[in-house]
């Protein structure tokens, strides 16, 4: 894409505010220290999970409605809801008070509801906008220039927050930095703790300024209009009925059902293990300050990883390349499970190349078994399937470490051994749990064979 290209893109109004609200609302200065930020604020493991699954059980509940939401009050209106849910969302862990359990978990359990409704409501109403504001213009084609142009920003920008963030909770790098700076500041640990949480909600405010000034497309006005028509209620009948019915089909059709299975096999313990990088870090000895320079790091890979992507998916069989992520993902689960000084934050590069992969890949299987009048759903209960299979390992993850804390072995240990001790223990199963979750899905793959073996999908398919 030329810089005059770029340019005329960037000149229409909506398409430069849909590349900054998806900047401003993704791009949170507190992912790279996540779950310790938990912990740190005086959760526990289990809690932790637990909040989680609580997280994609409201995206999962919440997904559909929104979508019906959309077509009677307006993408722009859901956007800006979004937004503004985000904003309380961060007010509520920016003024949480540190180590009062249990109001501290019940005010990170609103967090968590409210952040999954937040990203229930925006999910593809920003997208769905702005192509529609390309397609009134007649240049719909350039759909894919726009992505182009907001995927790089936003990396930029995750790099920025990933190390920034981790700099800004690390007190004591902190202050080295500002002394070095002849700023004699003396931050505590506590305020620390606090600093990436007001950076994002700054964000939040960005990115309400920001949805307010889209503008809402002729061609969805008119949308809107008819589905305001409909009796009370129908849309989002309507919207559950197609997504029974979608799901009736996948059930049905063992190759889309083995691509699904095959994705969320991957994706849900991946995430699982990116939602527990933070403390994994702090376990092999890496400074807190680290965090978000190894999470940008990591995050350039995803330039690299649809390119390689490509080449598996036009070149090798769909059951090589369900091996191959079975490999990769193993080899990195196993070579964390040791927990090696420094160099443990090596074995992490399987994981994350896994679940770049896997992503493009099911994409692209998925999309070429799909009819057309059931993609946009077929991709809607994709994400349901992954959201619940994410929620399900939280639970197991906190149910799991529940039973270690009562072990009366660990009874002597003080608090802060304790909860390491857990954290390691809990973690060896994981390699396990993908063995087992990994044959009883090459089993059903098996015996559905002749279904599902068919030529090396490729992008003109």
């Amino acid at each position: 894409m030329n810089a005059k290209t770029a340019d005329s893109l960037l000149s229409i109004p909506n398409i430069r505010r849909f590349i900054a609200f998806r900047i401003l609302f993704n791009a949170r200065f507190y992912y790279p220290i996540f779950t310790i930020l938990f912990l740190d604020f005086g959760l526990t493991l289990e809690q932790f999970a637990i909040l989680n699954s609580a997280w994609a059980a409201s995206i999962v509940l919440l997904e559909i409605p929104s979508g019906a939401l959309a077509d009677t009050i307006g993408r722009r209106n859901l956007v800006i809801a979004s937004a503004a849910i985000m904003i309380v969302e961060m007010l509520l862990l920016c003024f949480a008070p540190i180590g009062q359990l249990p109001l501290v978990f019940y005010l990170f359990l609103a967090n968590r509801i409210l952040s999954g409704a937040a990203e229930a409501a925006a999910s593809g109403a920003d997208e769905a906008l702005a192509y529609d504001t390309l397609k009134d213009l007649g240049r719909e084609k350039s759909w894919g220039r726009v992505l182009e142009t907001q995927m790089r920003f936003q990396s930029i920008a995750f790099i920025v927050a990933m190390s920034l963030g981790a700099l800004l909770y690390d007190a004591d790098r902190l202050n080295q930095l500002l002394g070095l700076l002849r700023i004699d500041s003396g931050i505590s640990k506590e305020t620390a703790m606090r600093l990436p949480l007001f950076m994002t909600l700054i964000l939040g405010f960005g990115a309400l300024i920001t949805s307010i000034g889209l503008e809402e497309p002729e061609s969805e006005r008119e949308a809107r209009k008819k589905a305001r028509e409909a009796p009370a209620g129908a849309t989002i009948r309507a919207a559950f009925s197609k997504t029974l019915s979608t799901g009736k089909w996948i059930l049905s059709t063992p190759m889309a059902f083995m691509i699904i299975l095959g994705g969320f096999l991957i994706d849900h313990i991946a995430r699982m293990i990116l939602t527990l990088n933070s403390e994994y870090y702090r376990r092999i000895e890496l400074p807190e300050a680290s965090f978000g320079i190894i999470s940008a790091g990591f995050g350039i890979l995803g330039i690299f990883t649809p390119r390689i992507g490509r080449w598996l998916c036009e070149n090798q069989s769909k059951s090589f390349n369900y091996y191959l992520l079975g490999a990769s993902t193993f080899i990195g689960l196993y070579g964390m499970n040791w927990f090696f000084p420094i160099w443990g934050v090596a074995p992490m590069l399987f994981v994350y190349v896994s679940i770049g992969l896997a992503g493009y890949l099911v994409s692209s299987y998925l999309n070429a078994v799909t009819p057309s009048d059931i993609r946009a759903t077929a991709l809607s209960f994709k994400g349901l399937s992954y959201n619940l299979a994410y929620g399900g390992i939280g639970l197991l993850y906190s149910l799991l470490v529940y039973k270690l804390r009562h072990d009366e072995s660990y009874g002597a240990l003080d608090a802060g051994e304790l909860e390491g001790v857990l954290f390691k223990g809990a973690f060896g199963y994981f390699p396990v749990y993908f063995v087992i979750v990994f044959l009883a899905t090459l089993a059903y793959g098996i015996y559905n064979r002749k279904a599902i073996e068919t030529r090396p999908s490729t992008l003109s398919d």
